[in-house]
């Protein structure tokens, strides 16, 4: 390893608990603010969030983590949506198996229904 990723990891604990700190103020923050406009709440909020993904983003998982989020865009892209036509028949055939199902359960439920009442009656 270098003395370069050597450096960097040895201060991604210190990164991390920055963020940690800066999420703690972001939510102590919004508390004691709460009488404060919206408005205001949310975007200390953002940049908040902004500052702590970059600094999360420089440690080492961080930047393992954005890089999966890529790699899940680019198979997202890949893949093939149904058309509108095909999820209206794959939606009606789920809807019409849904009510076949409840009626078979409706009638079994009225049977042993049935059932229990004459052997307790």
């Amino acid at each position: 390893m270098s003395a370069k990723a050597e450096n960097a990891s040895r201060f991604d604990g210190l990164k991390w608990s920055i963020v940690a700190l800066l999420v703690a103020v972001g939510v102590g923050g919004n508390t004691y603010f709460s009488g404060e406009s919206l408005l205001y709440r949310v975007i200390a909020l953002l940049v908040l969030a902004s500052v702590a993904a970059f600094i999360a983003y420089r440690t080492e998982k961080g930047a393992a983590f954005f890089e999966l989020l890529k790699g899940a865009r680019t198979e997202i892209r890949k893949v093939v949506w149904p058309t509108r036509q095909e999820s209206t028949q794959t939606t009606l055939i789920v809807v019409a198996f849904v009510v076949v199902a409840a009626l078979i359960l409706w009638g079994l439920d009225t049977l042993l229904g049935w059932l229990a009442s004459m052997v307790i009656g």
